[in-house]
């Protein structure tokens, strides 16, 4: 395997408490490796250090302890080179409102050394359909269209490393739908993605590994698809005829138990590899044996974010 494009090792950060306030921990033994070429998603409550993080990555926020690699360099020596070829969307928009887009966006590009070059500048802007609102100030935009100024300034060096720090958050379907093409390009010229999503279908549908942070730790860091089969779950319910008062002894199974005053029999188990839909045919024909009449059924697969919810309120089937 390739080394990897950044090493985060013990990664700390206080925050000095403010007057009688005790201090904050932000980030606590924060240890992550990113793949180079990946689309890494960072999921986390509000709080949990996301932000955090990525600012001690690209220079923002002084860590307290630990040690940041990129590039093979160390981010304490080699701030300036390993800073020119991060990226970075922030969720707030900067200072410099009342200048154009086309200007913002140039003096960005040559904020990290990168030789002038209109042409890439007005593919940037051409990709994110800005390239009309090129002369207009950026005040003048709407949230959405701000929101694109943001990801233009963030690509116009040309990074190898890109945060998007909640890239699409209360922005129109159509920026989210332009942002998601835009990674799709990025992801196919080798540019490695780290992004912090509040929209966990998305981090779904896009990511190829997923790390679950809470109180400023990591909780897990995985393979999309591991993590799926590993700590997804099938749910069912049965929604019975006549009401049970037991489950016989024949139909009981670990992870069945009864519902609404025995109308219904509900199933969680399985382990997201077809594990649990075997184990839902199983009752269903133990019940047909039994004689025991059910008019429906209802099942689901555990979505991404049925494994974030339980990570963070740390429910014991998922720590087990």
């Amino acid at each position: 395997m390739a080394d990897p494009i950044l090493t985060i090792t013990s990664l700390d950060k206080t925050y000095a408490g403010r007057g009688a306030a005790p201090p904050v921990k932000a980030l606590n033994e924060v240890n992550l490796e990113i793949r180079r070429g990946e689309i890494f998603a960072l999921l986390g409550p509000n709080g949990a250090g996301k932000t955090t993080l990525i600012g001690a990555v690209c220079g923002l926020v002084r860590p307290t302890g630990g040690t940041i690699k990129a590039f093979g360099m160390d981010l304490k020596r080699d701030w300036r080179k390993i800073r020119a070829r991060i990226g970075l969307v922030p969720q707030e928009m900067a200072a410099d409102i009342f200048e154009t887009v086309l200007h913002s966006v140039t003096y960005s590009r040559g904020l990290f050394g990168r030789p002038a070059d209109a042409a890439r500048v007005e593919e940037v802007l051409r990709s994110l359909s800005l390239w009309d609102k090129r002369n207009s100030q950026i005040r003048m935009l709407s949230g959405g269209m701000k929101r694109r100024v943001l990801i233009a300034k963030a690509l116009a060096h040309d990074p190898e490393l890109l945060f998007l720090d909640e890239p699409t958050a209360g922005v129109d379907v159509e920026l989210r739908r332009d942002m998601w093409r835009q990674i799709d390009k990025l992801r196919e010229q080798g540019v490695t993605i780290i992004l912090t999503t509040h929209y966990i279908e998305e981090a779904e549908e896009m990511a190829d590994r997923v790390g679950v942070i809470n109180k400023g730790q990591i909780l897990l860091v995985d393979d999309k698809d591991a993590m799926m089969k590993r700590l997804g779950r099938t749910e069912a319910e049965f929604t019975l005829t006549q009401p049970l008062s037991v489950i016989p002894a024949s139909v009981a199974r670990e992870g069945l138990s009864l519902a609404n005053d025995g109308k219904a029999l509900c199933f969680r188990g399985g382990d997201g590899s077809g594990r649990g839909k075997e184990a839902v045919a199983d009752i269903a024909q133990a019940l047909a044996r039994e004689g025991i009449a059910y008019h429906a059924i209802d099942m689901r697969e555990s979505t991404l974010e049925d494994i974030f919810v339980d990570l963070v309120e740390n429910r014991p089937e998922v720590a087990a």
